[in-house]
């Protein structure tokens, strides 16, 4: 199966220099693209200086995850590509198991690798560990990762399972399906993007599945580091994402997630991080301004797209902080 590794990358020279070369030497079985969005720094000169058989894809500005990879896709020639973020390093025979399971099951259309931290290996990363899930208001969590509390690794998730969202840090997707699904939403910009694009596959009853035989090591933060943008992109795309996806109560979900918001709103007060804080505000003000522009998609009628009804009250109230005790 002709499988390609999609790096995404802006002003990452240092990135690439750590964790290029481990990409190289280790994924033998696919080609490499990066696709960069308009870097200043040496990155370019740097990948051509010293892996001149990776293949450039080059945009003249930043045009965020969303649109650096939706414009990218085209000059891909493969039947699987895989979305990957410029901070992750690999070990070898990553591949296999995950192209292996692509040829065996046609129904799938989306995998992710376990993503575990590259400071902390023994430990799942943040952004996506073994696997995503959403709760009835969106809030998303993973398999080895609830909030802030993060497993350890000890081979608890290794088999491979159907999960809800697959991480945008490094997650696979047939070329096929990523057309159909006319690609990422570039309303999004960057984060939670991944979230729509699967939920839309999860809505035409396509399968995806995390796959713990492969492990990948995330340094993460690497790309937009914890900001108020950062906060207030998460805050508006999972309201974006509950907008077009949600088959049924849209009003009510909606007005109970925004709810949860504002106590967010004053945690970040609380912990006297006011910009945090008013981004939130911000995130709001920016949706209520695309209700009437945010295309619905249309499949949206499959109601069990959660089995956690409210992640906050279990988290924070009764005190579940890992998946398994959810």
């Amino acid at each position: 199966m002709k499988t390609a590794l999609m790096i995404l990358n802006y002003n990452g020279e240092k990135f690439l220099k750590s964790y290029m070369p481990s990409i190289v030497q280790n994924s033998p079985e696919a080609s490499i693209y990066l696709i960069d969005n308009g870097s200043n720094d040496n990155s370019i000169n740097y990948i051509k200086k010293n892996f001149p058989l990776i293949k450039l894809v080059l945009h003249k500005k930043n045009l965020g995850f969303c649109d650096g990879y939706n414009k990218a896709v085209s000059k891909i020639d493969a039947e699987l590509i895989c979305f990957m973020n410029n901070d992750v390093t690999v070990k070898n025979k990553w591949l296999p198991p995950i192209i292996d399971h692509f040829k065996k099951n046609p129904k799938t259309v989306i995998a992710q690798p376990h993503i575990l931290d590259l400071k902390s290996p023994e430990y799942f990363e943040y952004a996506g560990a073994a696997g995503g899930f959403i709760d009835r208001l969106g809030y998303p969590y993973c398999r080895g990762r609830v909030f802030n509390s993060i497993e350890k690794d000890f081979g608890q998730f290794d088999k491979t399972q159907k999960i809800f969202w697959a991480s945008g840090a490094c997650f696979f997707i047939r070329k096929e399906t990523f057309n159909s699904l006319n690609g990422f939403d570039s309303d999004f910009f960057a984060h939670q993007e991944e979230i729509d694009l699967c939920w839309r596959a999860f809505n035409r009853g396509l399968d995806i599945v995390s796959i713990g035989k492969s492990k990948v090591f995330h340094l993460g933060e690497g790309t937009l580091q914890s900001s108020p943008k950062k906060t207030f992109l998460n805050f508006r795309n999972s309201l974006l994402s509950l907008l077009k996806n949600l088959p049924e109560k849209k009003t009510q979900r909606i007005c109970e997630r925004l709810f949860w918001d504002y106590i967010a709103f004053l945690f970040f007060l609380i912990k006297l991080k006011p910009l945090d804080a008013f981004a939130i505000l911000r995130a709001h003000l920016s949706f209520f301004n695309s209700l009437n522009k945010i295309k619905k998609d249309l499949d949206s009628t499959n109601k069990q797209y959660f089995t956690i009804n409210n992640l906050p009250i279990r988290y924070f109230i009764i005190g579940k902080k890992k998946f398994s005790s959810l």
